[in-house]
C-alpha cells in the first residue's frame, strides 16, 4: 500500500487549485467576444430607453420616435441573436465536457481495477523473506540484479498509479464543477432571451401602432423627413467646400501647383497627422453617452422608403445638454453659424478634419488649440424633431471616412 504523505497531498491540493483555475478561464475566445457584444448591445438598449423617456417629456415628434424605436427594434433583434449563439455554444461546450467526463470516469475505473490487481499482488508477496529468497534463487549475479531493478521499478509503477489515479480523480472533480457552472450559465442565457423577445413583441406593436398613425397622414411626414435631410445635405455640401478651399490655400501658399485632395502640412502638421492616423480604431466618443441612430453611408427612411437618407458621417443620439468632445488634440479650422441654428465646429488634426454638426452652444473660437477629450460645446435639442443628436464626421483630406472605423466600439 502507499502510505499518506503530507506533501503528495498538498501536490494534489495545487493541482486542484490549477486545473479549476484553469477551467474558470478556458471559455472559448468566441464565447468572450459574444459577451462583450452582448453587454454592449444592452447598454445601447439602456441608452435608446432612457432617449425615449426623455422624448416623452419633450413631446419629441412621431417621427423621431418611430426612428428611435426602429433602432431599438434592430439592436433587441440583435441581442437575441448574440445570446443564441452564446447559448449554442455553450450547449456545445457543454456536450464536449459530458463526454470528458465519461472518458475520464472510463479511464479512472480501469486505472483503478489495476491498481488493486497490484495492491493484492503486492500483498501477497509483502515479506522481505519472500523477496529475499527471490533474490537469493537468481542464477547469477547478472539475474539477480534483474530482478532487484524489477522490484524497484514495480513499485515505482505502483507509486505512479496511485498518483495518476488522484490526479484523474481532480480533473473529473473540475470538470464537474466546470459543468454545473455551465449549465447555470446558459439556464440564464436561456431566460435573458426569453425576456428579450418578450420585450421586442411589446416594442414591435408599438411600431406597428406608430407606423399605423404616421400612414393615416404620410405626405406630413415625409415632407419633415425631406426638410430635414435637405438641411442636412446643405450644411453637408458647404463643410465640403470649405474644406476644398482650405486645402487649395495651403496648397498655394506652399507654391504647390497643380489640384491636390490633400492639406499642405508644416513639419509639426505631419507630426500631428501622424498621431492622428496611428490612432484608428482608438479615438474616444464625441459625447460620453450616446447610440448611433444613423450610420456613415445611404439608406432608406424607415417612415418612407422612398426617401434615401445619405450620412457622410454618423448620427448620435444622445441626451439633452450633452456636451461635445474633441476627440483629438488639433486646432479649431472653422466655426459655422448658420441662420437655422445648426452650428458646426471643425477642427484641424493635420491632414485630417473632424466635423461636429448640430450644435446649440459653442465653447471655443477659431484658431484655438484643442486637447484630447477638452469640451468644445454642447449638442442642440431640436424642437421641430425632439431629438438630441450629434452629427460627427471624419474627412481625409477632402474625402469623407467612416468613422465607425476610427471612433472605438462604435
Amino acid at each position: 500500500m502507499i502510505k499518506a504523505n503530507p506533501l503528495s497531498y498538498k501536490i494534489c491540493f495545487l493541482i486542484v487549485a490549477f486545473i479549476c483555475s484553469s477551467f474558470a478561464q478556458a471559455q472559448s475566445k468566441k464565447q468572450q467576444q459574444l459577451e462583450a457584444e452582448r453587454e454592449k448591445l444592452s447598454r445601447e438598449i439602456e441608452q435608446i430607453n432612457i432617449l425615449l423617456s426623455q422624448g416623452k417629456q419633450e413631446q419629441k415628434s412621431i417621427v423621431s420616435t418611430v426612428e428611435d424605436i426602429n433602432y431599438k427594434v434592430s439592436v433587441r433583434q440583435n441581442l437575441i441573436k448574440i445570446t443564441n449563439q452564446q447559448a449554442n455554444l455553450l450547449t456545445r461546450e457543454i456536450n464536449n465536457n459530458q463526454k470528458n467526463i465519461t472518458s475520464l470516469r472510463d479511464k479512472l475505473k480501469v486505472l483503478k481495477a489495476e491498481y488493486a490487481a497490484m495492491i493484492v499482488k503486492s500483498y501477497k508477496n509483502k515479506s522481505e523473506e519472500s523477496k529475499v529468497m527471490f533474490l537469493l534463487s537468481s542464477n547469477n549475479f547478472q539475474q539477480a540484479y534483474k530482478r532487484l531493478q524489477y522490484i524497484k521499478q514495480y513499485a515505482d509503477y505502483q507509486k505512479k498509479q496511485g498518483e495518476e489515479i488522484k490526479l484523474q480523480t481532480v480533473k473529473l472533480q473540475a470538470l464537474n464543477n466546470n459543468l454545473l457552472v455551465q449549465k447555470k450559465d446558459k439556464q440564464k442565457l436561456v431566460e435573458a432571451n426569453r425576456v428579450a423577445k418578450n420585450e421586442l413583441t411589446i416594442e414591435l406593436k408599438q411600431h406597428e401602432s406608430l407606423m399605423t398613425s404616421i400612414k393615416k397622414n404620410l405626405n406630413k411626414y415625409s415632407a419633415q423627413i425631406r426638410a430635414r435631410e435637405k438641411a442636412t445635405d446643405k450644411i453637408d455640401k458647404e463643410i465640403e467646400k470649405i474644406i476644398r478651399d482650405a486645402i487649395a490655400s495651403s496648397n498655394k501658399k506652399a507654391g504647390n501647383s497643380g489640384s491636390s485632395s490633400s492639406f499642405a502640412l508644416t513639419p509639426e502638421g505631419r507630426i500631428l497627422d501622424a498621431n492622428f492616423a496611428s490612432n484608428k480604431g482608438n479615438l474616444p466618443w464625441p459625447v460620453e453617452h450616446g447610440v448611433v441612430k444613423v450610420r456613415y453611408g445611404t439608406r432608406r427612411s424607415p417612415i418612407d422608403k422612398n426617401i434615401p437618407i445619405k450620412s457622410n458621417g454618423v448620427r448620435i443620439g444622445t441626451n439633452k445638454g450633452e456636451k461635445v468632445r474633441a476627440v483629438f488634440e488639433g486646432t479649431i479650422f472653422q466655426i459655422m453659424t448658420p441662420k437655422n441654428g445648426n452650428n458646426a465646429i471643425l477642427i484641424q488634426h493635420g491632414n485630417y478634419i473632424t466635423v461636429y454638426k448640430n450644435l446649440s452652444k459653442i465653447y471655443v473660437k477659431s484658431g484655438d488649440k484643442v486637447k484630447y477629450k477638452q469640451d468644445i460645446g454642447e449638442v442642440l435639442t431640436n424642437d421641430a424633431f425632439g431629438g438630441t443628436v450629434l452629427q460627427f464626421g471624419i474627412f481625409k483630406g477632402s474625402k469623407s471616412q467612416n468613422p465607425a472605423l476610427w471612433i472605438n466600439d462604435m
